[in-house]
């Protein structure tokens, strides 16, 4: 089981305050890595940062970035360089989702959904590169969404941008292979996250989506630990360009 201890590894995490990013974060940070955590706030990423640190005993750090603007993802790598010395880890999990139907996204919401979910993921793998390959060792997981493969009426953004993840992750994990980087992508399904409380907080829908899940229930968010620190490990150092489903059994179907 060592093979799934970080110890020695220093991991960003995008979108790392709450949800998916705060549960992998304090994941990586129980199994011995050093955390950056980073967050359109800068006293979200601070408050976070501390809590895994006095939680872990792990070094964190919070720090403030819009991943959609490639100049400030350009900056946040090397601050997490100029912290640590070295990025052994990359978690793009920052994204968003507005539910509509197509004829009422204004264009300025198409490219905002966009950005968040696909714009800030090439970025941030543009901006570790040069790092990685130098040290011809990297673990790049990248956060889609079961909507990439099964879809759902209002939410064309959205599931357009998680296809483009998984494309993504395909391509950039045969470009990288040679380089000792691997990338993979985590396919969640319905989970009780901050992001799905406007479905989850309607009965009906919460019904919906919970009788469509073969294990009968939605996932917790700590549930989604496990399996993202897999894909990070030296457990999974044979795997790359996969994408793993934790939807219930959901796309089984």
């Amino acid at each position: 089981m060592n093979t799934l201890r970080l110890d020695g590894r220093i991991a960003l995490v995008t979108g790392g305050t709450r949800g998916f990013g705060r549960v992998i974060a304090q994941a990586y940070a129980e199994a011995g890595a050093s955390v950056a955590i980073c967050s359109r706030t800068a006293d979200d990423a601070a408050r976070e940062a501390q809590t895994i640190a006095e939680a872990t005993g792990a070094r964190a750090l919070g720090l403030q970035a819009d991943v959609t603007d490639p100049g400030a993802v350009d900056h946040l790598v090397q601050r997490v360089l100029d912290a640590f010395g070295q990025l052994d880890i990359l978690v793009n999990n920052a994204g968003i989702n507005i539910r509509r139907s197509v004829e009422e996204f204004s264009d300025q919401e198409w490219h905002r959904v966009v950005a968040a979910n696909l714009d800030a993921v090439f970025f941030c793998c543009r901006a570790v590169a040069p790092h990685m390959k130098q040290r011809r060792f990297g673990r790049v997981l990248n956060i889609s969404s079961m909507m990439a493969t099964a879809s759902l009426p209002g939410r064309v953004p959205y599931t357009a941008a998680k296809a483009g993840v998984t494309a993504l992750t395909r391509t950039l994990a045969l470009e990288w292979a040679s380089h000792g980087i691997t990338v993979n992508a985590l396919c969640p399904g319905p989970f009780l996250t901050e992001m799905n409380q406007p479905v989850t907080q309607n009965p009906e829908m919460y019904e919906f989506f919970r009788s469509r899940i073969p294990l009968g229930r939605w996932g917790n968010p700590p549930e989604i630990a496990g399996p993202a620190l897999l894909l990070v490990s030296d457990a999974s150092s044979f795997i790359t360009g996969t994408t793993l489903y934790v939807d219930g059994g959901w796309t089984a179907q």
